[in-house]
């Protein structure tokens, strides 16, 4: 599960497994930003702080001797993001299956809910009919869909991003949970690690991740205040490239 995490945190980070797994703040480039860049991870005892190559030095100065605290801290940052993958043993506790018709579609067979709205987090479709959703678990009830967990892939093929969605009326009930419970099983059935996101201010969806059985493994920043839309655009107004 761990070189999973590593492969996808390698290639969003620009760092290597070994880098990962130690205990240094790494400062690391990512060659393809055609922008002003930075992004900020912490896994397990390690900090990584990637941005584009006009920001590196100048960055790298400004960490350099920061504890990880003090580093998120960074102001050319905002909004952390917790990173959860499944717990087996939590996962595949026993539950009570929902009263509705639950239905698992995969890679091409999600695209016979084209047209379906309200489910933003778990299922979304471009206006051409294409969608980035791989795979979803779907709750109905006398047909109409009223829940799903949906995962999308990343950049590392064999890990997948999952979100859930319950409709209004239908929540409380434990319905979401079961979801992405019954879609981590599918998927990890077909070698496949689903993970799951959830900001550090959001607690109900981190409480979604613990009932789900899912636990913490990496944290980032979520964006960059050098895109000129920050409310303290004249601070950093100056690290942006000419």
């Amino acid at each position: 599960m761990n070189s999973r995490i590593e492969e996808l945190l390698t290639k969003e980070f620009a760092c290597t497994s070994e880098e990962l797994n130690g205990t240094e703040t790494i400062c690391s480039i990512r060659a393809d930003a055609k922008r002003s860049f930075i992004k900020i991870l912490a896994y397990r005892n390690c900090v990584v702080v990637c941005t584009s190559e006009y920001l590196h030095e100048k960055i790298r100065g400004l960490v350099e001797g920061k504890s990880r605290d003090e580093i998120f801290e960074l102001p050319y940052v905002y909004g952390q993001t917790i990173h959860y993958i499944p717990d087996p043993s939590l996962v595949n506790t026993a539950m009570t299956p929902p009263n509705s018709e639950c239905v698992f579609l995969f890679e091409k067979e999600v695209l016979s809910l084209r047209g379906l709205t309200g489910f933003e987090n778990s299922l979304e479709f471009a206006a051409d009919g294409s969608t980035p959703t791989r795979a979803v678990c779907v709750a109905k009830d006398n047909g109409k869909v009223v829940g799903a967990a949906g995962a999308a892939g990343s950049s590392a093929e064999s890990i997948w991003e999952v979100g859930v969605d319950v409709l209004e009326g239908y929540r409380n009930a434990r319905l979401g949970t079961w979801l992405v419970r019954q879609l981590t099983k599918e998927l990890t059935a077909r070698n496949i690690l689903p993970f799951y996101s959830a900001s550090v201010t959001n607690i109900g969806s981190q409480m979604v991740a613990s009932r789900c059985g899912y636990i913490p493994a990496w944290v980032d920043t979520f964006g960059t205040t050098l895109d000129g839309s920050s409310v303290y655009n004249e601070i950093v107004g100056g690290m942006r490239k000419p």
